[in-house]
């Protein structure tokens, strides 16, 4: 695999079709975020900086960047170490508050809930939470701390017919 990956997407303010930056009270949040080849995603600000609360804000997408990421790690150290992962789903949180005088996410908070094949050592199901951990891209990127909060359960065996 190649030790450097390059990433390219183009923000644009939507929001000028319904005015200018007249005033802060004014103005449309709006914007799109488009990748080569994927969907376009809209966004706004936060409802506290006057955004649309129907759309994600950038806060929303950093909490599901370290979520998704943090998910995608675990499978593969999952997959690696024979543990099957057969649900997956993670009830997260992010807390963004003053710090040194600037408005920063200062935590966030993984819940994930995991159900894996009957037979299956939980304890080192629950373990490799922390090697994802570690291996997580985004959680190597960002300057708050994460935390984990896994369940592990076994799956109940499949009805057969």
């Amino acid at each position: 695999m190649p030790r450097e990956h390059l990433f390219q997407a183009l923000t644009t303010w939507t929001g000028a079709a319904q005015g200018p930056t007249s005033s802060y009270e004014a103005y449309s949040r709006e914007y799109t975020f488009a990748i080569e080849g994927k969907p376009t995603l809209t966004g706004s600000a936060a409802v506290p900086y006057r955004g649309d609360a129907s759309l994600p804000n950038p806060e929303d997408l950093l909490l599901a960047a370290v979520s998704a990421c943090h998910l995608l790690s675990y499978l593969a150290e999952c997959a690696r170490a024979g543990v099957q992962v057969v649900e997956y789903e993670d009830q997260c949180t992010a807390t963004m508050t003053f710090k040194d005088g600037k408005m920063r996410i200062v935590e966030a908070t993984l819940r994930p809930r995991v159900k894996v094949a009957q037979g299956t050592d939980l304890d080192k199901a629950e373990s490799l939470h922390q090697a994802a951990n570690e291996a997580c891209f985004i959680a190597n990127s960002v300057n708050f701390p994460i935390h984990h909060y896994p369940e592990v359960t076994e799956a109940f065996p499949t009805q057969t017919a």
